[in-house]
C-alpha cells in the first residue's frame, strides 16, 4: 500500500492496533520522538526495548506481557547504527507467531550500506507477522512524502479503511513518476552515484577525527547518513552548547532515549548527508575544534 511517507504509515497502523483493542506497541530505547508520539497519539502505550551492541533485546518482549507490537529498526537501528543480531531477529518473530503479535519493520537507511551486504528483511522471516514499512525519504527526498507498506493478508481490510477516513487518495503524478523512475533503471543509478557521494562523505569524517580527535570511538558507520560519536561521561552537552557557539548544530543522543531508558552513554549523532558541498569542510573544521 502507498502511504505519504514513514510517519503517515505509522499513524495508520496505530490506529488499526487501537482498534483491535492492542494497548502497547513496544519500541527501542533510542529513536525518533515522532515515530513514538504517533503511536501515543492513537491512544497506546509505548515500553521500552533495551538496546545493547546486538541492536534491541527482543528476547525481552516476552516479559512485556501487555505488548501486542513492536516497532523495529532491524536493518540499521537509528541512531545508534547497530543491525540486528540474527539470533535477535528470529527471537522476534519467535515472539510474534507464539503471541499473535505483530512486528513494524522500519528499513531505515537500507539503501545506503557501504561495509557490509545488504540485510534481509525481517518481513521475509514471516510476512503474516511483520509490517515491512519503506520511505524515500533518503533515497530521493523528504518532500516527496512517498512510502510504502507490505502488509499482512489480515490487515490490508482495516489499513485500507483507516487511510480511506484520513486521506482518501496519495498523488498519483508522483506515485506514476516514481514507478518510471524504478522501471527504466534511473533510480538504481541515482542510489549507486549516491551512495558513492555519502561513503565519501563518511570516510572524510572518520579520516578527520582519526586525525584531529583520536580518542574519540566513532560507530554505527557500516550503513546510513550519520554517525556515533562516544563521548566522555558528562561531556554531551557542553560539547553541544560549544558547537552552537561555533555555528555548529549537534544532536546528542540524549535526545533520542526513551524516558524510561537509562543515560548510560553521551554521544553525539553526526548526520553526514545535508550538508551542501560548500559548507561541508567548515562544518568537519568546527566539529573537530569542538571535540574534547
Amino acid at each position: 500500500m502507498i502511504c505519504a511517507g514513514f510517519a503517515h504509515g505509522l499513524a495508520l497502523l496505530g490506529r488499526v492496533l487501537r482498534g483491535r483493542r492492542v494497548r502497547e506497541v513496544a519500541v527501542e530505547s533510542y529513536g525518533l520522538d515522532l515515530h513514538t508520539n504517533l503511536l501515543t497519539d492513537a491512544g497506546l502505550r509505548i515500553p521500552c526495548l533495551p538496546l545493547d551492541e546486538h541492536g534491541s533485546r527482543t528476547g525481552d518482549l516476552a516479559g512485556l506481557r501487555g505488548a501486542g507490537a513492536v516497532l523495529l529498526t532491524p536493518a540499521h537501528q537509528f541512531p545508534t547504527g547497530v543491525p540486528l543480531h540474527p539470533d535477535r531477529r528470529a527471537a522476534a518473530v519467535d515472539w510474534a507467531r507464539s503471541t499473535g503479535g505483530l512486528i513494524l519493520e522500519d528499513d531505515y537507511d537500507g539503501e545506503f550500506r557501504y561495509d557490509r551486504q545488504p540485510v534481509g528483511a525481517l518481513q521475509g522471516l514471516d510476512p503474516e507477522r511483520v509490517v515491512y514499512l519503506g520511505t524515500a525519504s533518503k533515497s530521493l527526498a523528504p518532500g516527496l512524502r512517498l512510502g510504502w507498506m507490505v502488509l499482512p493478508r489480515h490487515l490490508v481490510g482495516e489499513v485500507v479503511a483507516a487511510k480511506g477516513l484520513a486521506d482518501r487518495v496519495s498523488g498519483s503524478p508522483d506515485q506514476l513518476t516514481l514507478a518510471e523512475f524504478i522501471a527504466s533503471g534511473a533510480y538504481d543509478r541515482h542510489v549507486r552515484s549516491m551512495r558513492l557521494r555519502y561513503r565519501r562523505r563518511r570516510d572524510q569524517l572518520v579520516a578527520a577525527l582519526a586525525d584531529r580527535a583520536p580518542g574519540i570511538e566513532v560507530s554505527g558507520i557500516a550503513a546510513g547518513l550519520h554517525a556515533v560519536l562516544e563521548l566522555p561521561a558528562g561531556a554531551e552537552r557542553s560539547v553541544i552548547q560549544a558547537a552552537a557557539f561555533q555555528g555548529l548544530a549537534l544532536e546528542g543522543l540524549a535526545r533520542y532515549r526513551h524516558p524510561d531508558a537509562p543515560a548510560t552513554r553521551d554521544a553525539l549523532v553526526i548526520g553526514y548527508g545535508s550538508p551542501s558541498e560548500s559548507a561541508w569542510a567548515g562544518a568537519l573544521d568546527a566539529l573537530c575544534r569542538v571535540l574534547p
